[in-house]
């Protein structure tokens, strides 16, 4: 299963998180499919994919709980919901 996932970067005590799809059985480093965005927690900054999220999402990938949020923030399920009605 697909999964829709943060993958860290930056330096030490400086973490920037880079929005991944990746393999669910593979570890958080690990190779993903498709970058989708970032995410920097200290600055409160977010760059989203949207057309990249929708087609994996579409496709059944599951969000993490905190990209949930992000995406709920973002209005990602609003035009995902929008798509299919």
């Amino acid at each position: 299963m697909v999964k829709l996932r943060l993958k860290r970067c930056g330096r030490k005590q400086r973490a920037v998180y880079l929005i991944v799809a990746i393999d669910g059985r593979s570890r958080r480093e690990g190779k993903d499919l498709c970058k989708m965005g970032f995410y920097d927690p200290i600055n409160s900054q977010t760059y989203l994919n949207i057309p990249a999220i929708l087609y994996f999402l579409e496709k059944g990938a599951q969000p993490t709980g905190t990209l949930f949020d992000i995406f709920k923030r973002a209005g990602v399920f609003y035009k995902f919901r929008k798509k299919f009605n």
